[in-house]
């Protein structure tokens, strides 16, 4: 966990985009994110036991209807009431039993405060925006621009999806 945090800390002085992120993924593989270039990526802080969980389902929605539109990336988070206390294993059960979610979950990590993890950090200096609950959005363009949506904004909802 340590050199994680100390990998995330030395990215975060020199990831100067989105595609220059390598994170691991919550199966502990490590995901390019170059790989997401020229793409729409729909990036989501997700918890297990929130009142936005049931979103796991329409970003699950989003996914098959919009996948050759879209990619979305899930970052399970305990930043906001302690409403994601599992590991990264039991996340990847819950997700996958409760919503058959196949899109990319990644390891949990912190949205914000001291230990922010570098990629919120620099979505935070792109957009001025940090979560502020779980199931905050930010779409990420093709064409570079990044967008922030709070928690009630619905994966579904035509204010994403039109940006498709």
């Amino acid at each position: 966990m340590k050199t994680l945090i100390v990998l995330f800390f030395a990215m975060m002085t020199t990831a100067s985009s989105l595609y220059d992120f390598k994170l691991p993924a919550i199966d502990g593989k490590t995901v390019d994110f170059a790989q997401f270039k020229g793409k729409n990526v729909l990036i989501v802080n997700t918890a297990s036991k929130c009142g936005y969980t049931p979103q796991y389902a329409d970003l699950q929605k989003l996914h098959d209807t919009f996948g050759s539109k879209v990619t979305i990336l899930g970052f399970p988070a305990n930043n906001f009431g302690g409403q994601e206390p599992g590991a990264n294993a039991e996340i990847a059960t819950f997700c996958q039993k409760n919503y058959g979610v196949t899109f990319q979950m990644f390891e949990k990590v912190s949205v914000k405060g001291e230990d922010q993890a570098p990629l919120y950090a620099w979505l935070k200096e792109k957009t001025g925006q940090e979560p502020s609950w779980n199931f905050c959005k930010y779409l990420i363009k093709a064409d570079g621009t990044v967008k922030f949506y709070k928690s009630a904004v619905n994966p579904m909802s035509k204010e994403i999806t039109d940006e498709l």
